[in-house]
């Protein structure tokens, strides 16, 4: 075969695609269950700091082992418990579901000081991408206790400062309910420092900051019912 014609170019360049193409397909099949570890590892970290608890990579599974283990549960819109594990719930794929067809993750932590924290999972949308999170309640059911944000690909030093600290410690003390009515917490300019459902936005990331704000409220709702399920029997 003449090597410098067209059909030698062509049919060398089809088997260069195709042996590249194998072993790429090798490498990601045989990196998946690292992969797959590093992101279980990844999310208990968020959980974890949900609730205001330092872990890191080598830590992380004994740390969640501890504090929360088995003390997790799923939760439909009616705030019934239903069968799954809540860990495993792909909150991506739930948020392509109406608000009542989700499924709720609940993980309840029970920490060194004997006090139970109860964490929901969020998901939205910010400017350039997902946005992501968890949110721990005090035993009211009601008072924020620690919030954990996180993106894929918002604007450094905009929309992206939703995972500092500065940020999330604003959620702190904040509340659900006002009078058994949810209220939520918004993500707003100039929140009035006295207000119990405000935080202050991020300066040049509105759009991010109002992705936070909407996904915030929008998983209130889908946990409404739970919270005041589980506040009701606390007090039978």
């Amino acid at each position: 075969m003449d090597k410098q014609g067209n059909a030698y170019t062509f049919i060398y360049a089809s088997v260069m695609v195709i042996l590249v193409a194998a072993v790429l397909a090798f490498l990601a099949q045989a990196l998946k269950p690292m992969q797959d570890e590093n992101e279980m590892v990844a999310k208990k970290m968020s959980i974890l700091g949900a609730i205001n608890v330092e872990s890191n990579a080598q830590n992380a599974e004994e740390i969640y082992a501890k504090i929360i283990g088995e003390s997790s549960y799923i939760v439909n819109f009616e705030g019934e418990k239903i069968e799954g594990e809540a860990f495993n719930v792909n909150m991506a794929v739930e948020t392509r579901k109406s608000i009542e067809d989700r499924n709720y993750p609940v993980f309840e932590a029970n920490l060194e000081d004997g006090s139970k924290k109860y964490i929901i999972e969020l998901r939205g949308n910010g400017l350039w991408g997902p946005v992501w999170g968890y949110l721990a309640l005090e035993d009211d059911f009601n008072t924020i206790f620690g919030v954990t944000f996180e993106h894929q690909g918002e604007t450094p030093g905009l929309g992206a400062e939703i995972d500092r600290p500065d940020f999330q410690n604003q959620f702190k003390g904040k509340k659900v309910f006002e009078n058994g009515v949810l209220k939520g917490v918004q993500v707003v300019k100039n929140a009035s420092k006295s207000s119990n459902h405000e935080v202050d936005a991020i300066s040049g990331g509105t759009i991010t900051s109002n992705g936070v704000s909407d996904m915030v409220n929008n998983f209130f709702k889908g946990y409404e019912n739970f919270l005041k399920n589980i506040e009701r029997e606390s007090h039978e």
